[in-house]
């Protein structure tokens, strides 16, 4: 069954977790690398795990593995055998796993809560190449050659046992069609499709977001459609934009509100956790089901967040039962 789905069937909302480098770096990791989170898979893999730990205890239903940048190609330039590259990519997928699992077992945290799920990153071309270009989608490449490229680490992904695939910050259409081709080769696999945006309505390729929504309407294996790793100001516009392409889940984790300058590599000290986390209330009443945080959020975002729900189901509980008495 569809993952989020089966989780959206009992709770308003599917809630995610937020950034992993963030915490990595927090963690006293160096991601100064081409291959990013993707480099501590190799070094550190425990502290990936300890991350994912974080999450589910603040309160994340999902969490999102550290694959987002591991390709077979990409460990294949650091000098990795490819089997020694398909092992990394597999066991991003199994730290999530145990840590969930783990986290499951523990007496007290089953309650008024779903049991969390695990979506493997798929990142874009762009994130191979580590040159920005999933915030422009310039790649050159046809829908074949995108294809090719994806395939061989979906299918790892897959066969380690993921829940779902997080396919996010798509920044142009040909390479949300090119994955939806891929899951047709695993019919009982699902994704959920994400895309980088440049403003309130348009994706990172300068296409129509509306225009994505509706196309990738008709694909059943396609579990959800939204945004990531865009500017928060941005999202409640694209929710609508969404909302009038497809009746899918709506899914939004934008990152915290900080600005990246690409030149100093650093970031702004913009955003802040009260405005993130009154902004995530505000994109599930414009129709977002499926919400979390994107780069430079934390664990205290999705605790903000996790709390805040807690109080809306209880305000739906008190208006079920004043109903059922005004019967």
């Amino acid at each position: 069954m569809n993952p989020i789905e089966h989780i959206l069937t009992d709770f308003p909302l599917m809630i995610l977790d937020g950034a992993l480098a963030t915490e990595l770096e927090r963690y006293g990791c160096d991601l100064n690398d081409p291959l990013w989170s993707a480099k501590i898979l190799l070094e550190k893999p425990r502290v990936i795990k300890q991350v994912h730990t974080d999450y589910f205890e603040a309160g994340a239903d999902c969490a999102i593995t550290a694959s987002y940048q591991a390709t077979v190609k990409g460990y294949r330039k650091r000098g990795l055998s490819e089997i020694e590259a398909a092992m990394l990519i597999k066991q991003s997928v199994h730290l999530a796993v145990e840590a969930r699992d783990e986290f499951w077992s523990v007496e007290g945290n089953q309650l008024g809560r779903p049991k969390p799920i695990v979506a493997a990153s798929v990142g874009p071309y762009g994130a191979y190449l580590a040159d920005g270009s999933e915030y422009r989608g310039d790649y050159g490449l046809c829908e074949e050659e995108l294809v090719l490229f994806h395939r061989e680490r979906i299918r790892l992904l897959i066969e380690a046992g993921a829940d779902v695939l997080a396919c996010e910050t798509i920044p142009c259409l040909v390479e949300a069609k090119a994955i939806a081709r891929i899951l047709k080769e695993f019919p009982d696999v699902y994704a959920w499709i994400s895309f980088s945006a440049k403003d309130e309505l348009y994706i990172s390729s300068g296409e129509r977001m509306a225009d994505c929504a509706e196309w990738l309407a008709g694909e059943k294996q396609v579990a959800a459609v939204g945004i990531n790793c865009t500017a928060p100001q941005f999202v409640e516009s694209l929710i609508t934009e969404v909302k009038s392409g497809t009746s899918k889940p709506i899914i939004v984790y934008p990152n915290s509100g900080e600005a990246y300058d690409a030149d100093s590599k650093q970031w702004s000290d913009e955003g802040s956790y009260e405005s993130f986390v009154a902004s995530t209330k505000r994109w599930f009443e414009a129709g977002a089901t499926v919400v979390g945080g994107c780069c430079r959020t934390t664990p205290e975002d999705i605790k903000g967040i996790r709390e805040w729900m807690r109080k809306y189901r209880g305000k739906e509980l008190i208006e079920r039962i004043d109903s059922f008495f005004l019967c």
